[in-house]
């Protein structure tokens, strides 16, 4: 427990450094915790380690290799890398990072060429893809002017819809408020109407007294009087006759009798009418 402590303890240090160690519960759990921590802590750094060198020591070997390839291709072509000239080596350095670029095995002719017309190619079906997606963007610009017109439509539709639905809202509203009053006055009416008929029940009225008998009595006397104007009518010839014709004064009488009973037949109707109203109202 104490060697797992000590271990702990040197590892936290190590890992916070000038840091303040933060505080934690010493137990036995805890200190397994951290100690377990600490040893695949330590081995991850080991193999840090040993990558870093590896790494360093491929570097070298690498270095090594590039200065003895290139003392390989300058005494190959008898030259030095003393002997070189500025422009000569910046354009040497220029064909290896073109050859880096495409990605050609060496630097001869044969092997440029068909990189350059791979390229050239890739920049033809560049420009070509380029050329689709200017048409397809400016076919995209058309639609967007038509989607933001129609846009603007809509929006002044719906500005017209809303406007509309407000008035036909408060003409709802409106209606409601004279059904709410045409119901209270039914209800009204029906109530006054019921009490009416309780009281003209409870008076004993009789139906020959009723409005619609008075209506019915009313077409009657208009009937008759009808009736009469052809018999008036009827008679005007004979109120310019002299008295003295016998025939004459036969005729006058008898349009005189049928005068007096429809008259006696209407007076009858008109003393019924008036005994059926309440006094003080008389038919006219």
């Amino acid at each position: 427990m104490c060697e797992k402590n000590k271990k702990v303890s040197k590892w936290l240090s190590t890992v916070f450094g000038d840091q303040t160690i933060p505080e934690y519960e010493v137990n036995t759990r805890t200190v397994d915790i951290l100690y377990q921590l600490a040893e695949a802590s330590e081995v991850r750094c080991n193999e840090t380690s040993l990558l870093i060198e590896d790494q360093k020591q491929k570097t070298s070997e690498y270095q090594a290799d590039g200065v003895h390839l290139q003392n390989v291709v300058l005494q190959g072509v008898g030259l030095s890398s003393g002997s070189l000239s500025k422009p000569a080596s910046d354009y040497l350095s220029a064909l290896v990072a073109n050859a880096k670029v495409l990605g050609v095995r060496d630097t001869s002719l044969s092997s440029f060429v068909p990189a350059v017309n791979n390229l050239t190619n890739e920049l033809l079906e560049s420009e070509k893809t380029d050329r689709r997606l200017d048409r397809e963007l400016n076919a995209l610009r058309t639609k967007l002017g038509s989607v933001l017109v129609l846009r603007k439509t809509f929006q002044e539709d719906i500005k017209k819809t809303m406007k509309a639905q407000e008035v036909e809202s408060a003409k709802a509203e409106e209606r409601l408020l004279n059904m709410d009053f045409v119901k209270a006055k039914s209800k009204d009416l029906s109530y006054r109407n019921k009490k009416a008929e309780d009281q003209l029940t409870s008076r004993h009225m009789e139906n020959r007294i009723s409005h619609q008998a008075l209506m019915e009595l009313c077409e009657q006397v208009y009937t008759l009087k009808q009736e009469i104007l052809p018999l008036s009518k009827k008679l005007e010839p004979y109120r310019d006759l002299s008295p003295s014709p016998s025939l004459a004064q036969v005729k006058i009488e008898e349009a005189k009798r049928e005068l007096a009973a429809v008259d006696a037949e209407l007076e009858m109707k008109v003393d019924f009418m008036n005994s059926s109203l309440p006094k003080g109202r008389p038919l006219k």
